[in-house]
């Protein structure tokens, strides 16, 4: 007989079928007992009344893997209103060891260190999994928003041979006896493809060796980059990138609503065309210094506030950003030199998004590296493209985590990371 998985039981009422699943929790009382098994697709009631049964039941612990074999009988109280009735109950392994802490419980009571140190079985509590759900469908609704838009996925190294792009904040490693390092951004890569394809995207980790200890902050996480040619501008690049977020969501709200359900999350709704502010303005609404070189975390909470008071937006534009806080490959803005064609997207007062237009003559780039007192011989093997051509590009890369994180409510981002790596921890 064919495996059921839970969700599809409502469809078979009167049938006799066989599910499998773990052992959420078992309820005995004195005249019945209930099992409720977990599979992928949710939960399932089980009805035991055979004293045998009940007998075998009474064996097993939380979390033991088990099939039943029973009929499926409506009964408006049950998960989905449907309940499995007359079963035979078999444990597909020995009883299982509980894991330190209740899987069953609404919320998880254990601390997220303890969580984290027990991810495996953490991991199985439908808020933690539902998290990774939503992540899983954020992925394939970047993927597809950007597909829909003729870009095309690549795929780039994550050992390189310099630690160029960030300074001293990478993983350095032995790599057949001489040294390299974990790549901290697909950047360089995503910009030679777009002289191959002009429109390309990526989804894949990567690593920063930052000293940060805080609840935004992994060492490794996934990031979702795209970069495109032939722009006027970095106004084209927040254009695809609104309608990529758009379609992040769509995806989301499709393939993951009963994960919604599961963490009372309700999708926002992304503005047609996103409020955005330069970031001479952003510092005056949030009330910083005006020679502040950069918006703080207390700057970014008083911008998402003020989007959401006078836009209704949970999603707000910083644009032109100084040149001087951008990586040296960012276009300036013609009008204002010392200010950039870049921009942050801020998610729910929360830097999300960070991109902008690039340089694409090689002169510029020359340019840019000796006004910052920098060598060209560590980047050279990518100035070299530049010389052959390349059209006027830019693009952005999105914090998976991050934006998992911000869109239920995470108060830290290792509530949504599966197996989270950053300044304490390796394992497991």
């Amino acid at each position: 007989m064919q495996r059921t998985l839970s969700h599809h039981l409502p469809a078979r009422i009167g049938e006799t079928v066989r599910i499998a699943g773990w052992v959420h929790r078992r309820r005995l009382l004195k005249s019945v007992a209930f099992l409720i098994v977990r599979d992928a697709a949710g939960l399932a009631q089980v009805v035991v009344t055979d004293p045998a049964v009940r007998a075998d039941l009474e064996k097993l612990t939380e979390e033991t893997v088990v099939e039943v074999t029973a009929t499926v009988t409506a009964n408006d109280t049950a998960p989905a209103g449907v309940e499995l009735t007359d079963p035979a109950v078999r444990p597909l392994g020995p009883p299982a060891v509980p894991p330190p802490f209740d899987l069953y419980r609404p919320a998880l009571t254990a601390s997220l260190p303890t969580q984290l140190d027990n991810a495996p079985t953490a991991l199985r509590h439908p808020t933690r999994s539902s998290a990774l759900r939503i992540s899983a469908a954020a992925v394939a609704g970047f993927r597809a928003a950007l597909d829909a838009q003729q870009f095309v996925e690549i795929h780039t190294p994550k050992v390189v041979s310099s630690s160029t792009e960030s300074g001293a904040n990478v993983f350095a490693l032995d790599w057949f006896g001489g040294p390299a390092y974990l790549a901290q951004s697909p950047q360089f890569y995503k910009q030679l493809m777009v002289g191959v394809f002009e429109r390309v995207y990526e989804v894949g980790p990567v690593f920063r060796a930052e000293p940060h200890d805080t609840v935004r902050h992994l060492a490794q996480y996934t990031s979702l980059d795209a970069e495109l040619g032939f722009v006027a501008d970095h106004r084209d690049v927040m254009r695809v990138l609104r309608e990529t977020v758009a379609g992040m969501l769509d995806t989301v709200g499709e393939r993951a609503g009963g994960a919604l359900t599961t963490l009372g999350v309700d999708v926002p709704v992304v503005p047609a065309e996103i409020p955005a502010v330069h970031f001479t303005e952003a510092l005056a609404i949030a009330g910083a210094p005006a020679d502040e070189p950069d918006l703080a975390p207390a700057h970014e909470r008083a911008l998402g506030e003020w989007a959401r008071r006078e836009h209704g937006s949970d999603f707000l534009f910083v644009t032109g950003y100084p040149m001087a806080k951008r990586p040296f490959y960012t276009h300036p803005d013609p009008a204002r030199p010392a200010y950039s064609n870049g921009f942050d997207l801020l998610f729910r007062g929360l830097e999300l998004v960070t991109g902008g237009q690039r340089l694409h003559r090689h002169a510029d780039y020359l340019a840019a590296l000796a006004a910052r007192g920098e060598p060209t011989e560590p980047y050279a093997g990518y100035l070299d493209a530049f010389r052959h051509g390349m059209p006027p590009h830019g693009g952005f890369a999105i914090g998976l985590e991050r934006f998992v994180a911000r869109l239920v409510g995470a108060a830290n981002i290792r509530e949504v990371t599966a197996f989270p790596r950053d300044l304490h921890r390796l394992t497991p």
